[in-house]
């Protein structure tokens, strides 16, 4: 159902904001896979609240537990079980937001179509249920690096109208973590912040854009058609919280050019492999990646909930004036990144599954 996704690399995401806890299993998972419990938490405390005066000031460890599906450090093939208990909840934040519909956020859509929905904190349509994919994100990424090298890396690329200048052949975690905005352009990040605080201060929120490459990418994942890797792509990104777009390579700026400015010629080489002269595609031609890195862009609204007062209804149908209370990340980007990374790695996990699967027996 809804809080499932993949198909061989497949995980199940549970729990609510305000619940006793978040979690994920991971099923499909390889076995024998040397599986490091600190690389999860690695992730998990990157994504996780309170990290810096730009960021919710929520206080979480999450600290992972892991319930089954390990043995001496290495994965069984059966499921891994993964929970992260909440500890600082606080419910009546949210009181007057109870039967309040708060603008562009999920509260009126919920009751629509449930007719109920949780009372505090946004439920399921939190940021705080991703905990569920970046941890089995992490999983998906120690598989990739112990199969092919692949690593996955995601960064800032835009705060508002703040652009910074970003090489994805290059640009390294290290350089991402270097600034608490996750922007590599440590002059634009400077920029960023200084934005993100000035903003937060007003009670509003801002949006932009978290680019992210795939390199070391084996040619040959995905399927022609309705399974295309950049499809598959772009419903696990979109399917993150705040999420409003979503580019592959060129993306919209490649309609701007000819079909002679936009193709990437082939190049021959030594070893007989085929690579391409520039990457326009994004690492993905057919459906199907082309050795190259992949590399996308994906866009994040405004947070809506915000200290600003606001004209909205209640479930009543009412009209009132909103000014919410809670805790809240005035941008959601700096903690977007280790969400896309954990995404784009799954679907990359779950597709060298299905390649290995159905071309490698013959």
């Amino acid at each position: 159902m809804a809080s499932s996704f993949g198909t061989l690399f497949r995980i199940t995401s549970f729990g609510e904001s305000h619940g006793g806890g978040v979690g994920v299993v991971v099923d499909g998972c390889p076995p024998r896979l040397p599986l490091a419990v600190a690389g999860i938490q690695a992730d998990l405390d990157r994504r996780r609240p309170g990290q810096s005066a730009i960021t919710t000031p929520r206080q979480e460890a999450d600290q992972v537990e892991i319930l089954s599906g390990l043995l001496d450090g290495v994965t069984l093939g059966t499921p891994i079980a993964m929970v992260v208990r909440n500890k600082d909840q606080r419910p009546g934040d949210y009181s007057a937001m109870a039967r309040t519909f708060r603008p562009s956020h999920a509260d009126a859509t919920y009751q629509a179509k449930y007719g109920i929905q949780a009372r505090s904190g946004g439920g399921r349509a939190s940021a705080r249920e991703t905990i569920a994919r970046v941890a089995g994100g992490a999983v998906a990424r120690q598989l990739l690096r112990h199969v092919h090298g692949i690593e996955v890396v995601a960064w800032v690329e835009q705060v508002h109208d703040l652009v910074a200048r970003v090489d994805p052949a290059t640009v390294s975690t290290a350089q991402v973590d270097a600034t608490v905005v996750r922007c590599p352009d440590v002059a634009v990040a400077e920029s960023m912040i200084a934005r993100i605080k000035a903003v937060g201060q007003e009670g509003d929120s801002l949006g932009g854009v978290v680019g992210c490459v795939a390199r070391h990418c084996p040619a040959g994942l995905g399927m022609p058609v309705f399974d295309k890797l950049e499809a598959d792509l772009a419903k696990a990104v979109m399917s993150l919280p705040a999420t409003k777009g979503f580019e592959i390579g060129s993306g919209f700026a490649g309609t701007r050019l000819r079909g002679s400015e936009h193709n990437d010629a082939f190049l021959a080489t030594t070893d007989g492999s085929i690579r391409t002269a520039t990457n326009n595609s994004g690492g993905i031609q057919g459906g199907i990646s082309n050795g190259e890195p992949v590399t996308v862009r994906v866009a994040f609204k405004p947070t809506a909930t915000i200290r600003k007062p606001q004209n909205t209804v209640d479930a009543s149908g009412a009209s009132v004036v909103l000014a919410a209370k809670g805790r809240h990340d005035p941008c959601v980007l700096p903690r977007a990144v280790p969400m896309v990374e954990a995404m784009v790695a799954m679907v990359l996990a779950d597709h060298l599954l299905l390649q290995q699967a159905q071309c490698s027996l013959f």
